[in-house]
């Protein structure tokens, strides 16, 4: 292992032990050490979404229906097998990423032969079956608890898991750009034309793409799902795809850097408007919805960091 390699894996430990250790202590309230959490959760949905369209060029409007379906998905399993084990908990994790992923290939082996808005039509309309098929899903499967919501879902969900599938998401994301894969995803992203011309399987490619983000949507749906220990077909809409989406436009489309950071900020943003806004004003913090996406049209329009990368995140030629 070479010497800036063990530099990075020493500071991923560093970072890990600090938070932590404010956590345990109650340096950070449990409040915020909860939204430590979800900001971790959201980045994970976030960098998957950023595969499908920042990388692959796919303009999907359903990402909430997979994070919808690994969330419901995992907390089955745990409910179902009703264990306080760790590897349950991996095991549902794990089944619901690979639930999103499976229906993400058989939905998208017919829709990705689509292209532009109508692909996000597409897929905004698999968001709406999914989203209805949650709130009558009671009538098959009791537990689920259909427009009522889901309860009593175990809590397994701590910020050790969310680091570990933090930084696990982060290499693969970042493996899978600078790999082949993410090379030829690229291409089809930059001139879908030309890279059937030059021999590339477009539609291959973004399968593997859409396949891969929707996994990542899984995953974070099943840690959602253990961190609220409630799940309601409301948090599974349509204005939540439009929520990652959004995140993504702002941070960049093509880059892990501004994924990163757009969610972080994204996330405390809410939450610390929430804090500080008296109650009466409360919901005007959702202006900052279109504000911000105004302001960042007009100032930056790739994004803030534009598709770039910054720090350990840049390939070996850029660094």
């Amino acid at each position: 292992m070479r010497i800036s390699q063990l530099k990075i894996w020493l500071l991923i430990i560093i970072l890990f032990a600090v938070i932590q250790a404010s956590l345990c202590f109650r340096v950070v309230n449990p409040y915020w050490g909860q939204i430590i959490q979800y900001a971790g959760i959201v980045t994970i949905s976030a960098l998957g979404l950023n595969i499908i369209y920042g990388y692959t060029g796919q303009f999907s409007l359903g990402h909430a229906a997979f994070y919808g379906i690994g969330a419901y998905t995992s907390a089955l399993i745990t409910k179902c097998l009703g264990s306080n084990s760790p590897f349950v908990f991996l095991l549902s994790l794990l089944v619901g990423a690979a639930a999103a992923a499976l229906i993400a290939f058989l939905v998208g082996r017919p829709i990705l032969r689509l292209r532009s808005d109508y692909l996000g039509i597409a897929t905004l309309g698999f968001g709406i079956i999914v989203k209805v098929i949650f709130d009558n899903a009671d009538a098959v499967i009791p537990v689920c608890g259909g427009s009522r919501g889901m309860t009593c879902i175990p809590k397994f969900t701590s910020f050790a898991w969310v680091f570990f599938f933090f930084v696990a998401s982060l290499i693969v994301v970042r493996n899978f750009v600078y790999s082949g894969y993410g090379r030829a995803c690229i291409s089809v992203r930059e001139d879908e034309i030309a890279a059937e011309a030059m021999g590339i399987n477009t539609t291959k490619y973004k399968t593997i793409g859409f396949v891969l983000g929707c996994a990542y949507a899984g995953i974070a749906g099943g840690l959602y799902a253990h961190l609220y220990c409630f799940l309601h077909p409301s948090n599974f809409d349509f204005l939540k795809s439009i929520d990652v989406l959004l995140i993504v436009v702002l941070g960049g489309l093509g880059s892990i850097s501004g994924t990163l950071v757009a969610s972080i900020v994204w996330t405390f943003l809410l939450e610390g408007l929430r804090v500080v806004l008296p109650p009466e004003i409360l919901d005007w913090r959702l202006v900052i919805y279109p504000l911000l996406l105004v302001a960042m049209m007009l100032l930056r329009p790739k994004g803030l960091f534009g598709g770039k990368e910054v720090g350990l995140i840049k390939s070996g030629e850029e660094q």
